[in-house]
């Protein structure tokens, strides 16, 4: 089944968001500096830290290398969820945006637009959804 998301004249192009959040996530995940400055923060869960072995670490290359986006994944097509497994568990990233003065209480306004939008990119094993 294909699926496109076709933008909507009063809602923002979901491929430019998803172009952004995938620069972000290689920023973030993997050092990979974007072609345009892209303001974020990543977190990762006290659990994901807690099992040890070099497991956060791979789960966090592994949300940088995601690429398997389909409608079922990503219905809305801004590349903002993804599941990995690593050795067995499913760990869940999230990307949520926010107006970049706002202190993180405010959806962004405009979140194709990365110099009033921050991110915050979270990286959880599923008990912590």
């Amino acid at each position: 089944m294909s699926m496109n998301v076709q933008p909507q004249p009063d809602r923002p192009d979901p491929s430019v968001i998803a172009a952004q959040n995938d620069a972000f996530r290689k920023l973030a995940c993997l050092g990979v500096p974007p072609a345009q400055p892209i303001q974020g923060r990543m977190h990762v869960t006290r659990s994901l830290m807690e099992v040890g072995d070099g497991f956060m670490a791979e789960a966090v290359k592994a949300t940088g290398e995601f690429a398997t986006f389909e409608p079922e994944n990503d219905p809305e097509g801004w590349h903002d969820f993804g599941a990995v497994e690593i050795r067995g568990q499913t760990v869940f990233w999230k990307i949520d945006l926010y107006e970049a003065d706002s202190d993180f209480r405010y959806g962004a306004e405009t979140p194709d637009n990365p110099a009033t939008t921050m991110r915050v990119l979270t990286i959880m094993l599923t008990r912590d959804w």
